[in-house]
């Protein structure tokens, strides 16, 4: 709700009934009858997180020169760091207000700001939805023997054609909502693991061999000897020491702070029950963000060793390929698409804040046309890893705004939604504690103050401060009794519009059908194969040659069992939404 909209309902008449009918629903807080439980959000996170891009960065910490230990420990720890921060930050405000970012910023700091931070929003994301179909794109073009596209611009006409098609079926299921999205990942989230898993597995022993001159590894120190000499060397290629545990733990944290710290994410778990279910984020920074940056890392090492070329020669699509065969093409595929449908629905969010009058899915739609349009400029994934970093600066002070107003205030006896009360259509203490944060982070990162992934942390308090003081000098001590009322009564009436709404759309009954189960078993049973396949590879390869013999039977049999969970584990989803009534 704009603050054009609350300037109508205050002046309204008291027996007058807004008609919410002509709201979009993205407006409006979540109903109770759309609420999910922690497999969706389980899913979500683990098939965002289980991503493409962890083949790139999981690249860049073999460049950045971090070490074997740092890496095992430093990514265990920022992962816990981020987890906690989606369970303790983002999770309480968006369930306390159903709301996301876009909307609730809207009440609290106006149009204009809004206006500003939703128009950067829409184009962070769009850039981020870009870099996956870019990726996926990366491994298709594997197929028809196009060139790797290492340059900012494409070098083929082929490849163009590759990310218009791809592109295109990201649009088509963002545009259909977060269920549609959830859906997605739910089913990619499992298989994305067991590939990432086994991709490592299947290439280990040609590291070990390439190390310690055998196949096999029989302890960990091996494993950590072969780490060091071949994946985590402890130095970067020209020979500088790298990135040590602190710079490894930063990395980690701040990956995901325009999500987490930055509140981006209430946009999912508005949907969530519970705040607990932030934790469900650990399914994609744990098995994403620690063991799938592992497992890249050390596919990515393997594949060079194989190809006896330099991992930074090397793009997504040489990686999968050669780690898993003809499944290598699917998974970056799946794993690009999954990133970029969650990033695409958070664009059209914003962009739908801005362009109020159309719906979510006609501005996703049109944003999904300008995302296709950058992934055609290879440059946008080879530069991730930067583009998380300032994302993570813009939006954190934003994020900092929003937590001093929803928690501080009603603790140092502030009015939350002080400016919607004053009717204001820019709230300056917001704007101006957005700007000195953004110029205290950005300021510090030039005169190279402290590692640039710990940032985010100066910035979000000194914003915190800031905004505190100038909202309470701009009135948000003032006493809103009969404002805070009239909001409560709004709040009530929505909810009364929402239960009769529900009362008129489908139910999804629980499908506890033989064939259902029968089908979940034999997708289960996939990616079962897939895994033993892949421990027969790393565990029963005493030379090199029962090595080759074995990992080419495993990505044989991979593609075919990859093909076989799909296809059961669809048909499966599909009886399950065939019970909807």
């Amino acid at each position: 709700m704009t603050i054009a909209d609350f300037r109508f309902m205050m002046t309204m008449q008291k027996n007058r009934q807004p008609d919410f009918a002509q709201w979009d629903e993205e407006q409006l807080p979540v109903a109770s009858n759309k609420l999910h439980g922690g497999k969706h959000f389980a899913g979500l996170y683990a098939g965002e997180h289980v991503a493409a891009t962890e083949f790139v960065i999981g690249a860049t910490f073999v460049a950045l020169g971090a070490a074997t230990r740092d890496i095992l420990l430093g990514l265990l720890i920022g992962n816990v760091l981020a987890v906690l921060s989606w369970t303790f930050l983002t999770a309480p405000i968006a369930v306390q207000t159903r709301l996301s970012l876009y909307t609730y910023l809207n009440k609290i700091a106006g149009d204009t700001m809004t206006l500003v931070y939703n128009w950067a929003n829409a184009i962070i994301f769009t850039v981020i939805s870009a870099a996956m179909i870019t990726v996926s794109a990366s491994a298709i073009r594997f197929i028809f023997d196009i060139p790797a596209q290492l340059n900012w611009y494409s070098t083929h006409p082929g490849f163009l054609l590759i990310v218009v098609l791809v592109g295109s079926i990201v649009v088509l299921i963002a545009t259909y909502g977060f269920n549609t999205v959830a859906d997605f990942s739910s089913i990619c989230a499992p298989w994305l693991f067991t590939l990432f898993i086994a991709g490592a597995l299947a290439l280990l022993p040609a590291l070990a061999h390439e190390v310690i001159g055998v196949t096999a590894i029989t302890n960990f120190n091996q494993f950590v000897l072969i780490g060091d000499q071949s994946i985590w060397k402890g130095v970067t290629d020209t020979g500088e020491p790298g990135i040590g545990l602190m710079e490894v733990i930063g990395f980690a944290w701040a990956a995901n702070t325009i999500t987490h710290v930055g509140l981006i994410d209430m946009a999912l778990l508005r949907y969530a029950k519970k705040a607990s279910y932030g934790l469900y984020s650990s399914f994609g920074m744990l098995f994403g963000h620690y063991i799938a940056w592992i497992a890249a890392g050390i596919m990515g090492a393997g594949a060079a060793v194989l190809l006896r070329q330099p991992v930074s020669s090397l793009d997504p699509g040489d990686v999968a390929y050669y780690a898993l065969g003809a499944s290598g093409f699917v998974i970056i595929i799946i794993a690009g698409l999954t990133t970029a449908n969650a990033n695409l629905y958070r664009a059209g969010l914003a962009a739908q804040a801005i362009f109020t009058n159309h719906s979510r899915r006609r501005n996703t739609m049109v944003v999904g046309i300008f995302t296709v349009i950058i992934a055609c400029f290879p440059f946008v994934f080879s530069k991730m890893l930067p583009l998380l970093t300032y994302a993570g600066l813009i939006v954190v002070p934003v994020g900092a705004i929003v937590f001093a107003e929803h928690f501080l205030f009603p603790k140092i006896g502030l009015t939350r939604y002080w400016a919607q009360y004053q009717q204001l259509v820019t709230s300056k203490p917001a704007l101006i504690a957005w700007g000195m944060g953004l110029f205290l982070g950005f300021g510090l990162n030039a005169v190279n103050f402290m590692s640039f992934y710990y940032l985010f942390i100066p910035t979000w308090f000194f914003t915190l401060v800031v905004y505190t003081w100038l909202a309470k000098r701009s009135g948000a001590d003032q006493n809103y009794t009969s404002e805070i009322a009239q909001e409560k009564q709004l709040q009530e009436e929505i909810r009364v519009f929402q239960v009769q709404k529900s009362r008129e759309e489908k139910v999804q009954y629980v499908d506890d059908s033989i064939l259902s189960k029968l089908l979940g078993a034999l997708s289960i049973a996939c990616l079962l194969v897939i895994a033993i396949l892949a421990m027969n590879t790393m565990f029963a390869s005493p030379n090199m040659e029962v090595y080759q013999r074995n990992k080419e039977q495993f990505h044989h049999i991979a593609f075919l069992c990859t093909i076989g969970y799909f296809v059961f584990a669809y048909w499966k989803l599909r009886r399950e939404k065939a019970l909807i009534k």
